[in-house]
């Protein structure tokens, strides 16, 4: 193992020394199935130690080398790894294709691509450097299911006692046969590794004549097939032509299973990663191509701008203006990194900001109402007016510019809502108002929205708009 606490010591420069410690007693003392695709939130939960501050953490340790950051696929169905990506660059535009659970998706990076750290096996080896030598339930939990399934002890007894009735590793260029008793049930012949399956419908009436059926593990990735059974006994046949070591599985595809695979837990998702100020600073260079089109169904986006910034400059004189200009930043750019925001891009006096959530926006913006009037008190003046509009919806993330940015109608109207504010009011729009978090949030801070009926240009009708005066 490399020095670890040397490179801790550099880790602490950039990183809040807390989760650096932290980061550097998982690396040291963790057990491997703990060091491979490591989910941050969990990860933040177990320490006590703030989620943004360990997200940021576990980034700028992966720039010094400790770890691999990894984008994986998954299926919103069963939680199954459909494809694992060592950039965001990798990410195909095409459906990605489940055999367990028999679907086709197209990746959204909302809740279906997961962001997970694997320690580098220039600081430690562990096993799942090496997935094909890890033994068959440890590849399920490490390599196919994602950090996203909550497979703790109890549940992983439920897998392999009560859903599974068979499952067996089989070397490449090898057969074997499995003698099953077929129960009325749905059957599911999963095999991870190809993710390759065949279902069994076992119905009617039960017999004790010795049913057969074989299947071929290849390269190819052979369609999901279905067949109908009759309870009772079954020989099923496995060849393994595919190369490499297949682990079939024979699951029942009931109660227990489906119980199983919903035992969730939060994840670091692409969607969060991209709105994160310290991915968008560090990774710069492994962001999107400049071609790609990544699909969000649900974004926040945030704009300010500064009312008479050009009389301000006549008014004060350009170095007094300059620098009060360059605090305005300060104050907006710390205040949406820390309600879990980032930056987009700067235009002139106006900031574009992308938020997970709509009341991590609307907090940001009343946080930025405040430090203006601050910053005015301190002055004894009232130069600095700022105009903040607030809105929520799908969008395309995309390259422009040599810069991860975002296209779509949603990013219109915000930066349109902004413009309907004259001076302090801040603007938002129906979804945005309509989220039980925000809603929660003006009732415990006695703001009484006002609705107005707006015409925004470029827009064909007319929207409802609120005012948070």
């Amino acid at each position: 193992m490399s020095d670890i606490a040397a490179q801790i010591s550099v880790l602490k420069q950039t990183a809040d020394p807390a989760v650096a410690d932290a980061i550097g007693q998982l690396i040291a003392t963790g057990a491997d199935a703990e060091l491979n695709r490591i989910n941050v939130l969990d990860f933040s939960r177990r320490t006590s130690l703030d989620e943004e501050k360990v997200i940021s953490g576990f980034l700028h340790a992966s720039r010094l080398g400790l770890f691999d950051l990894s984008w994986n696929v998954l299926c919103p169905g069963c939680g199954g790894v459909l494809g694992a990506h060592d950039t965001l660059k990798s990410l195909r535009p095409d459906d990605y294709h489940c055999g367990l659970c028999a679907c086709g998706y197209e990746p959204s990076v909302d809740e279906q691509v997961e962001v997970a750290f694997t320690v580098s096996p220039r600081v430690r080896r562990i096993a799942a450097h090496d997935p094909n030598s890890l033994p068959l339930w440890d590849y399920y939990r490490q390599v196919f299911w994602s950090s996203g399934i909550d497979l703790n002890t109890a549940n992983f007894s439920s897998l392999t006692d009560e859903v599974t009735l068979e499952a067996l590793e089989l070397p490449a260029g090898e057969k074997a046969v499995m003698s099953l008793q077929l129960p009325q049930q749905f059957i599911i012949l999963f095999e991870p590794v190809t993710h390759s399956a065949h279902f069994i419908d076992v119905q009617g009436e039960p017999t004790k004549e010795r049913q057969q059926f074989g299947l071929v593990y290849n390269k190819l990735h052979p369609p999901t097939g279905s067949m109908t059974m009759r309870p009772g006994p079954l020989r099923l046949s496995v060849d393994n032509q595919a190369g490499v070591r297949v682990l079939p599985s024979v699951f029942i595809a009931g109660d227990a299973l489906h119980e199983l695979l919903g035992k969730r837990r939060p994840f670091l998702t692409a969607k969060r990663m991209l709105s994160n100020q310290t991915f968008r600073d560090v990774f710069k260079a492994d962001n999107l191509n400049v071609d790609q089109r990544l699909k969000i169904t649900s974004l926040t986006f945030l704009f300010t701008d500064l009312k008479g910034s050009t009389a301000l400059y006549e008014r004060v004189g350009d170095l007094a203006a300059f620098d009060l200009v360059r605090a305005h930043f300060r104050a907006l750019l710390e205040i949406i990194a820390s309600e879990k925001g980032a930056v987009v891009k700067t235009i002139g006096d106006a900031v574009m900001a992308t938020f997970v959530r709509p009341e991590h926006a609307l907090i940001a913006g009343l946080r930025m109402r405040a430090a203006m009037d601050e910053l005015n008190e301190q002055r004894g003046s009232n130069d600095l007016l700022l105009k903040i509009g607030i809105h929520e919806g799908s969008c395309l993330a995309v390259m422009l510019n040599e810069r991860q940015d975002y296209f779509g109608q949603t990013v219109n109207i915000a930066s349109r809502v902004q413009s309907l504010s004259t001076s302090r009011e801040i603007h938002v729009t129906a979804p945005v108002i309509d989220t039980p978090a925000v809603v929660s949030i003006l009732q415990k801070q006695a703001i009484t929205p006002i609705q107005k009926h707006a015409a925004l240009r470029g827009i064909a009708d007319k929207m409802v708009v609120y005012e948070i005066p």
